[in-house]
């Protein structure tokens, strides 16, 4: 996350120093479990890459799903594929399952969930697969895959209500539920979750590609124990928790012991322009954290609540992404953790609270509170804010009778500096922390009623800093046909994308709709309408920006000016430098005047 690793460098050496020391307080062998490690991260991967060339639904090819494997008790032990929203809260989903169906687990189950008050879900369009691993007759592992659906049904097509006031809206529930017994599909549950949604294709195909995937991570799984040995091989995944915890434990005993505050802002309801808070008080003291989030504001009314299991990934991805990145991501990393989310606040809200837009918000808003509160502990590893997303959904048929969801994730933000580079010019949402792919216009255009006019890095967009921070986009897009507009404007009106240590912050996204043969008009940032064909255009929201602008390097200032990022009023105002002639030259003395003249 902050810096570019040599894996064979310092990271390795580090790794296969701390094995070491654990082999001497224990039978386990260091380079065994180093390996136990590695053989289930690429087992995750395979599953991710089954899912990519299996799945039909083109949310699932942008990879909005995450494979993982967590152990007989339900803790995560492997995330190594996909995105932190998802696996962050994964073992919440796979011990619901454990706690719902105990011994009546057997060889061949496989299991589905979404409902984040009854199966530890996060949101309900994402749906958990989880296929229980036995080796010798005892459960060993569980394998598991969470995927967005392209539709659950609910008061909105695309699985995204922005008028939902509780999670009936939203669409279908799902409890922990065996949808397959004993390696056979339970056709009556099969056509019950086609029946609640309206791409049942999609939903289908995408269905069977989760399950696929998890057969392969089982297999594997189950020959991982063969090598092992099946008496030792929990050993090692304990181990693997442990050495995980141990890592974690070490960079928090870094940190100054004490309090640090830190406060972060919605400026809506999805209904109302408000202010909601996210209060924190990261407490230090030793090797532990408390991340206490008393003083947040009540749950809201609208669809953007976050569920305990989302909240805690949100925290988790914060904290664990400001240390260095080569610590282990498993749940033995969070053990040092203590998430305190009092009840009926807006991070964990009593049902029947909507919450479908949790995982992009407010876990936006908890992951850049950790940051901030750490940067406070230790500023060395500060991390500039990122835009905040304005992404509409365009709903509607085809000529050909065929329902299509249209993401428009061709508008995504800028990302925050960090030391020593400038933010991502355009990301994915902050909470997969750039693990989502973006979408290729030419495949939207022949997969979709549209045509992309222009999609180019923003100018002026990004934080002004030492280390600039990302631009953002400008996006127009022409929906060729009449559609439903699900509206996710979050970046607009406020600037979103925090500055540290002196950077400035990125620019607020803007955004209009003109409709064929009507007015251009700016719409509300949530909202359900209905259009003829219609242009969207959007300027996505920029990154802060890290460090005083006037330390950039001149050079470099050119050169986002002559890439069109930066404009020349910019160079002169905020980074301190001139730039003459056709070719635009570094005007040195000129530039040392004006940053010797700027304000300290």
């Amino acid at each position: 996350m902050r810096r570019k690793v040599n894996a064979f460098s310092g990271s390795w050496i580090r790794y296969r120093r701390d094995m070491q020391r654990m082999a001497t307080a224990t039978d386990i062998d260091p380079l065994t479990l180093a390996f136990t490690q590695s053989r289930l991260d690429h087992i995750s991967r395979q599953m991710g890459w089954v899912m990519l060339r299996a799945a039909r639904s083109p949310i699932s090819r942008m990879h909005d799903f995450s494979c993982f494997i967590a152990d007989a008790r339900g803790y995560v032990i492997s995330q190594a594929d996909g995105i932190p929203i998802h696996t962050g809260s994964g073992g919440f989903g796979v011990r619901a399952i454990l706690a719902a169906f105990g011994d009546r687990i057997e060889q061949g189950d496989v299991f589905l969930l979404n409902d984040p008050y009854l199966a530890g879900g996060n949101h309900l369009p994402d749906w958990v697969i989880a296929r229980p691993v036995f080796v010798d007759g005892a459960l060993v592992a569980v394998c598991c895959n969470r995927a967005h659906q392209a539709d659950i049904g609910g008061g909105a097509a695309g699985t995204y209500n922005p008028l939902a006031t509780e999670i009936f809206h939203e669409g279908i529930r799902l409890p922990p539920l065996k949808l397959l017994a004993r390696g056979q599909v339970r056709d009556d549950l099969w056509q019950l979750l086609l029946a609640n949604t309206r791409t049942p294709v999609l939903v289908d195909g995408d269905l069977r590609a989760m399950i696929g995937s998890t057969e392969i991570g089982a297999r594997q799984v189950t020959k991982l124990f063969g090598d092992l040995g099946a008496s030792a091989a929990p050993d090692y995944f304990e181990a693997i928790l442990d050495y995980a915890d141990r890592s974690m434990r070490a960079e928090i005993g870094r940190l100054p012991d004490g309090e640090y505050v830190a406060l972060e802002t919605m400026n809506n309801d999805c209904f109302t322009r408000c202010e909601v808070r996210i209060e924190l008080k990261l407490r230090v003291l030793g090797d532990r954290l408390t991340v206490d989030f008393s003083g947040t504001s009540p749950q809201m009314r609208g669809f953007k609540n976050s569920s305990l299991a989302n909240t805690h990934a949100a925290a988790y991805a914060g904290i664990s992404a400001y240390f260095r990145p080569d610590l282990p991501r498993n749940e033995g990393s969070f053990r040092s953790f203590e998430v305190i989310a009092p009840e009926g606040t807006v991070i964990n809200p009593r049902p029947p609270a909507a919450t479908t837009y949790c995982t992009a918000f407010p876990a936006h808003e908890i992951i850049h509170a950790c940051w901030k509160a750490l940067g406070q502990a230790n500023s060395s590893g500060a991390c500039a804010g990122w835009g905040k997303a304005t992404s509409p959904i365009s709903t509607g048929t085809t000529a050909d009778g065929e329902p299509f969801v249209l993401y428009h994730w061709g508008a995504l933000s800028g990302g925050g500096a960090v030391v020593g580079r400038d933010g991502f010019n355009q990301i994915s949402f902050l909470p997969t922390l750039g693990a989502l792919l973006l979408p290729n216009a030419e495949t939207w255009e022949q997969d979709f009623p549209v045509r992309i006019l222009q999609q180019e890095f923003r100018e002026d967009g990004g934080g002004a800093g030492q280390w600039r921070g990302g631009t953002g986009v400008h996006y127009e897009a022409l929906v060729e046909l009449p559609a439903q507009h699900s509206l996710r404007s979050e970046g607009l009106f406020d600037p979103s994308g925090y500055g540290v240590l002196g950077g400035c912050p990125g620019r607020s996204a803007e955004m209009r709709i003109e409709p064929i043969g009507a007015p251009t008009f700016v719409p509300p940032q949530y909202g359900l309408i209905d259009l003829p064909p219609a242009r969207i255009s959007i300027l996505s929201a920029g990154g802060g920006g890290l460090g005083d602008p006037m330390r950039r390097t001149p050079e470099v200032v050119r050169s986002d000016v002559l890439d069109g990022l930066v404009s020349l009023v910019c160079a002169r105002e905020l980074y301190g430098v001139a730039l003459v002639g056709p070719d635009l030259t570094v005007d040195i003395t000129s530039t040392e005047r004006l940053r010797l003249a700027a304000p300290l």
